[in-house]
């Protein structure tokens, strides 16, 4: 039963509206649309807030460590409120999916994702959920770096927004 959703991204104002950050998004959608706000949590490495959804209290965490860290601040969630790997449901970028486009996964490698890289191996597992967002892939020769750490068009942001909205209204069915 899913206990925790992580929202993978980078603090800061500059990645604010990157493609790397859509899992932020995607929880900051989520906080807003249930009306919570987030908590500042020092022991977890990351900000927490709680949702109600079909009557079931959801832990919510954006890890503040980077991507490449963001393993470390699940973690310590995970271990704080006796979860296991099996209860965590991840929400993260991914360049195999096209702009808009979103899948739920479970289990499998991390695709060459950093920030699930990092959760599988604090985890010890790849036993976990996932809501997978697509940005797209840069064009060719292009620095998959600095297109995951830059802004979509304005188009490409509309159509992620509604992945997110989409994706929302599928978390709540399955929970």
């Amino acid at each position: 039963m899913i206990k925790l959703l992580v929202g993978l991204g980078n603090p800061g104002k500059q990645y604010d509206k990157t493609r790397h950050n859509v899992g932020f998004l995607f929880l900051d959608k989520l906080v807003a649309s249930c009306r919570e706000d987030w908590s500042d949590q020092a022991k977890f490495l990351g900000c927490t807030s709680v949702v109600n959804i079909n009557n079931r209290d959801i832990r919510l965490l954006k890890p503040m460590t980077y991507m490449n860290e963001s393993g470390r601040s699940v973690i310590a969630v995970v271990k704080y409120f006796n979860m296991s790997v099996d209860d965590v449901l991840v929400v993260h970028d991914d360049l195999e999916l096209c702009v808009g486009e979103w899948k739920v996964k479970y289990s499998g490698g991390h695709g060459g994702h950093n920030g699930v890289r990092s959760i599988q191996a604090n985890l010890g597992g790849a036993d976990f959920h996932r809501i997978r967002l697509g940005i797209g892939r840069p064009a060719v020769g292009k620095s998959v770096a600095d297109y995951v750490l830059s802004q979509s068009s304005s188009d490409e942001y509309e159509k992620i927004q509604e992945a997110i909205g989409f994706s929302i209204a599928h978390v709540r069915s399955i929970l």
